[in-house]
């Protein structure tokens, strides 16, 4: 397995796709801290009228005391964490593509052990992107949001595993939709497009028609976006579960696109279904490849 995995790293050193990626990652996570850094001071004076007061005063917030930062710092993780699931992609579909599956797949001993060594070696890109991610918006966050209103060292922290977890899952999961969909091309415009638009107009249409707010917490774009989210949510002391019930349903919207995670109920339970997804499209993939013939 050693040697999988050494080869694995040496198939990707050797493109410039991890490189490349690292460039939309850097430029969407710092811009996304950096703008929602800009008017996050600003979420104290809304937090402090209307709806959003009654949500504070309800769980016993102190307003002036809300680590508002922790709301640019979830912006900017879960903007960039379509790199790394594109860069998944790349794992098995990209092999296809150029050819190069034949000598992976006769050079193990069997399937299993170079799938399993793939998954090793993006697991350990993964938490590389998430690094980077969380650098670089952490960066935007210091930058733009009042000191006084900064996460403190335990939030940090906890908003650090939570992008090394999103981030270790997003990996895989690209790689189970490219085993799946078995075309680079394919698989990268289709997760885009449902990443950034159709998920995210299916969660607000529904919200605002018939009032179901379930989807965040259930589809794979909030959910993946509902770890470090949802980290952000419980910073503040409010998600799904506890916002009272006398809130507005286009309020309780407002502060949870706020918090980067509509439909959120928490960080961990937002982890869990997300991993129940990577895991259906990895296993997937995996038994699409132990059938699928090589040239």
């Amino acid at each position: 397995m050693g040697g999988l995995i050494k080869a694995e790293f040496r198939k990707t050193l050797t493109l410039n796709s991890w490189w490349v990626l690292l460039i939309p990652l850097v430029l969407a996570g710092f811009w996304m801290s950096f703008a929602w850094g800009q008017i996050t001071n600003d979420f104290v004076d809304f937090i402090g009228r209307g709806p959003a007061r009654e949500i504070a005063s309800g769980i016993g917030l102190d307003v002036e005391e809300l680590p508002v930062g922790m709301l640019s710092l979830a912006h900017g993780v879960n903007i960039a964490q379509l790199v790394p699931m594109i860069f998944g992609v790349f794992a098995l579909a990209g092999e296809y593509r150029s050819k190069t599956i034949t000598t992976t797949f006769l050079t193990a001993p069997n399937r299993v052990s170079a799938l399993g060594a793939k998954m090793l070696t993006y697991l350990v890109w993964g938490l590389l992107y998430g690094l980077v991610s969380f650098a670089v918006a952490a960066l935007a966050t210091v930058m733009t949001v009042d000191s006084a209103r900064l996460p403190s060292a335990g939030q940090w922290l906890g908003a650090l595993g939570g992008t090394l977890l999103a981030y270790v899952l997003v990996t895989l999961f690209g790689i189970g939709v490219g085993a799946v969909l078995n075309n680079v091309v394919l698989a990268v415009v289709l997760l885009t497009i449902y990443m950034l638009i159709v998920e995210n107009v299916l969660v607000l249409i529904m919200w605002t028609s018939a009032e179901i707010d379930v989807l965040g917490a259930l589809l794979p774009n909030g959910t993946a976006n509902g770890i470090v989210g949802g980290i952000a949510a419980d910073a503040f002391g409010f998600d799904s579960l506890n916002i009272p019930g006398t809130v507005d349903v286009f309020d309780k919207l407002g502060l949870q696109l706020a918090a980067g995670a509509p439909g959120v109920i928490s960080w961990w339970a937002s982890a869990l279904v997300f991993l129940g997804w990577t895991l259906a499209f990895f296993v997937g993939g995996w038994a699409a490849n132990q059938r699928r013939d090589i040239t």
